[in-house]
């Protein structure tokens, strides 16, 4: 997509502080961030959004999901439950769809937000 902001990221041809990539998917920061730890977990393939990913998206969707929680571990948001029993730590994923769901880019991607009490 020509005027996609994240497809120019994955392109190479808008700088983002990039926390992983791979073949298929893309984390970086969030340029407004809404927590001390907020960043976005994206697909390399442009979906505009996630009411267009197909039944063949499932397994890239997946991994989307296994990410968020690795990602946010390695930037101090992991979630422990404690051998006692009590739980700390972590982090908080959204997928805005369309106008009404608070979708301004038109790529689908995840946020991964933490780093305070939500």
């Amino acid at each position: 997509m020509d005027n996609c902001i994240f497809c120019k990221i994955v392109a190479k041809q808008i700088p983002a502080t990039v926390l992983y990539e791979d073949d298929e998917l893309m984390a970086f920061n969030d340029i407004n961030p809404a927590a001390p730890v907020h960043f976005l977990i994206i697909p390399k393939k442009h979906l505009s959004s996630l009411a267009d990913a197909k039944a063949e998206d499932a397994v890239l969707l997946g991994k989307m999901l296994e990410l968020a929680p690795k990602l946010a571990a390695q930037q101090g948001c992991a979630y422990v439950e404690h051998a006692d029993g009590s739980k700390t730590g972590g982090f908080k994923t959204v997928v805005n769809t369309g106008p009404n769901g608070g979708q301004i880019v038109y790529h689908l991607h995840m946020h991964v937000i933490g780093g305070v009490k939500l």
